[in-house]
């Protein structure tokens, strides 16, 4: 990759900053930030923590540089609870122009969107309609995967995966893989797998994706750090970066949990590490937010997120 030294690592720079990078520049900000990034994770239609506070916002407060909505509805967004009743743009504004992204279940293979079985989860699927309407909204990134129990295939991620860069073209940040989901079809690195995932990563890289998304060791059964290592490594040599997704609900344990399973996911060279939304009020416990981020980037980085945002070039008074 060739940098862009205008382009400043994302745990350090200033929200207004960042609200002018683009997909390349996000995805550059993300590397220089050398493995210390955080995203958070909020499921849109589960009741908030706090009143008047959606979970995007409390989650940016204690410590993530990212946060990824589940479930958004792209027909009525409005009815969301997560939402409490605003707009995507209005919670951008709200978050200063942080990296706000949106997940997209991808449908299995010949699945019939008008099934009832499936229609109501439709308006939170992705679909070409979908994508385009995101680039639209100004999302920073869209992550492409396959819900628990959806029957998505790897191939039918790769398939959307190459359309949806497509649609967006090469402005928009695009994260995919397989970290859960497991029963019919393995996760990438899991040793049972009956595909190559190796074969899969270049896959996925031909098809547009910039961030491969993996599992995480201590938390997703049967995954170890050498394993995820080892492709996270493969990753970075074909020039593509690498995310590790805490979730399997162990992302609603005690900090100790967390900050042990953080140390794993560090250990295996990813540069964006995910914590999924189990929990109540729509994510993880807050404090469970914070311990993964001084386990990640230490307190300082933590804390500076707490601070009230504002140009801080100083105007000298004669």
């Amino acid at each position: 990759m060739e940098l862009d030294y205008n382009v400043v690592r994302l745990i350090s720079a200033e929200p207004s900053k960042i609200a002018t990078y683009n997909g390349r520049q996000l995805k550059e900000s993300i590397l220089k930030s050398e493995g210390r990034v955080l995203m958070g994770q909020t499921y849109l239609p589960s009741p908030i923590l706090i009143p008047d506070c959606t979970s995007t916002e409390l989650m940016f407060a204690f410590g993530t540089d990212m946060v990824l909505l589940n479930g958004y509805d792209f027909d009525h967004p409005e009815k969301l609870p997560g939402m409490q009743g605003l707009s995507f743009e209005r919670i951008e504004e709200l978050v200063g122009n942080r990296p706000v992204g949106i997940y997209m279940g991808c449908p299995k293979g010949g699945v019939d969107m008008n099934d009832p079985r499936v229609s109501s989860v439709a308006p939170m699927m992705y679909t070409k309609e979908h994508a385009l309407k995101a680039k639209k909204m100004g999302v920073h990134f869209i992550i492409l995967g396959g819900n628990p129990g959806s029957g998505t295939s790897i191939k039918d991620v790769i398939r959307a995966s190459k359309e949806c860069r497509e649609v967006c073209g090469d402005d928009m940040l695009i994260f995919a893989g397989k970290w859960e989901d497991g029963i019919v079809e393995k996760v990438l690195g899991d040793p049972l797998a009956t595909y190559n995932a190796k074969e899969v990563i270049d896959e996925l890289i031909d098809a547009g994706v910039d961030i491969i998304d993996f599992p995480a060791p201590g938390s997703r059964h049967g995954i170890t750090v050498e394993i995820i290592r080892e492709l996270v490594e493969y990753t970075h040599r074909k020039g593509a970066l690498a995310m590790v997704f805490l979730d399997s609900n162990v992302e609603a344990a005690d900090v100790d949990t967390i900050r042990e399973v953080t140390l794993l996911m560090k250990q295996t060279g990813c540069d964006v590490h995910a914590i999924g939304d189990g929990g109540f009020g729509g994510g993880t416990w807050p404090e469970n937010i914070y311990q993964m981020s001084v386990t990640l980037k230490g307190k300082a980085y933590t804390w500076k997120k707490w601070q009230p945002q504002r140009d801080r070039r100083i105007t000298w008074i004669n």
